[in-house]
């Protein structure tokens, strides 16, 4: 099974316009994408030079980031949506240089005075022909031909290319606790441009064959692994959340010591431009946490931080499966011990040592709850279990003695 960390999310359309400053005498509307209490501290707001000025914490943002050097030029391929939308306003605040380059569909305005360059990236970069930038940052590379267009055309007008890759690149049949050097995945046709499970990390290591080729030695590969939080609308990570907090009997996959892993969207963007402004080349597993968490660990931490009543019922894998339960779809985070996959058992002490840090596990459930919390009650979850399902489920295990 793969385990795919693509960007998620559409725009918000209730959006909040924030006038920032940034050095020098340059003046950014930033559009948050949350719309709680954000008052002139919001964290959002740009820096002047290297000092952030009165600025508390808002439960929905990247943080605050200092500048390390002068400002980075930086190209962002995508960018709108998720992981990418938390790096460019981490960029921006931060004072750098940023030109997007997307089709104006997912969140055009996230950040309305930054350049925006519309085009389609499969045949459509004409509009980036003769600029030069420090650093290309591609959140967006799905399949190696349309990615080989932009490497050819930026190869010659850019210092650095950082795309962000996914853990699911590794082969089957990897050991648990692989690093970077694990063998990768192949596809029977690198010319078949159709996402599957089975086709989707074999096809994001043919894009990085593809980076690699065109920028040798200037390349930062980014395997992360599920990535999380405010603005996720996969719902991969806000189901556990959003069901926790319901309270009630909540039916448990497996073993509740079964290893999980997974990156705050906020910590990895930070991260990733930490990694730009430093010249940073390599490829690094991304996700977290630095220790060994569980599945038992997670539901009990969302428990925890939300105060809910709920009580976990913890029923085995051979079950669920006779029932037909789908695992990671239905149940997310739960890959059954009898699938030869490790995805969630990776050695990421490599991007430990270059800087990648952890907020706490239940920052990041208070946020995507709060998060949650805003959107329409009546929202569907794109994963996750129906509650009739569950209770169906629920009654059945109970009854099998």
């Amino acid at each position: 099974m793969t385990v795919p960390a693509a960007e998620a999310g559409d725009a918000t359309t209730d959006r909040l316009k924030h006038t920032a400053a940034m050095a020098p005498m340059r003046t950014i509307l930033i559009t948050p994408p949350f719309t709680r209490t954000m008052g002139p501290n919001h964290p959002l707001l740009a820096t002047t030079g290297e000092t952030w000025t009165g600025m508390s914490r808002h439960p929905f943002s990247a943080g605050r980031i200092l500048r390390r050097g002068p400002a980075v030029k930086i190209l962002v391929i995508g960018g709108t949506r998720f992981a990418g939308r938390h790096f460019v306003g981490l960029a921006a605040g931060a004072g750098h240089d940023l030109t997007l380059f997307n089709r104006g569909v997912s969140g055009p305005t996230v950040l309305e005075a930054v350049e925006q360059v519309h085009g389609d990236r499969d045949g459509g970069l004409d509009r980036l022909r003769g600029r030069a930038f420090n650093a290309v940052v591609d959140m967006c590379g799905y399949f190696p031909r349309v990615v080989r267009q932009s490497v050819e055309l930026l190869a010659g007008a850019a210092e650095r290319y950082l795309f962000v890759s996914s853990i699911s690149v590794y082969a089957d049949g990897i050991a648990a606790g692989f690093d970077e050097s694990a063998p990768v995945r192949t596809v029977e046709d690198p010319s078949a441009e159709e996402i599957t499970g089975e086709s989707y990390g074999g096809l994001k290591a043919l894009c990085e064959r593809e980076v690699e080729r065109g920028f040798p030695g200037r390349v930062l590969i980014v395997r992360p692994g599920l990535i999380v939080g405010p603005l996720d609308r996969t719902d991969r990570f806000t189901y556990w959340v959003r069901r926790v907090a319901r309270g009630g009997d909540v039916l448990a996959p497996g073993s509740p010591d079964r290893q999980v892993q997974f990156i705050d969207a906020r910590d990895l963007a930070g991260w990733m431009l930490r990694m730009v402004e430093g010249g940073g080349t390599g490829v690094y597993n991304a996700t977290g946490p630095q220790y060994r968490l569980t599945m038992g660990g997670v539901l009990e931490t969302c428990r925890a931080t939300s105060g809910s009543d709920a009580t976990f019922e913890w029923v085995e894998e051979a079950f669920l499966l006779a029932e037909g339960v789908a695992p990671w779809s239905e149940f997310p985070l739960w890959i059954p011990e009898s699938e030869p996959d490790v995805t969630l058992e990776c050695d990421v002490r490599k991007a430990i040592a270059k800087g990648l840090t952890f907020r706490p596990l239940a920052e990041t459930i208070a946020d995507t709850l709060a998060w949650d919390r805003t959107r329409p009650v009546d929202t569907p979850m794109e994963a996750g279990m129906d509650p009739a399902r569950e209770r169906e489920l629920l009654a059945k295990w109970r009854g099998r003695l």
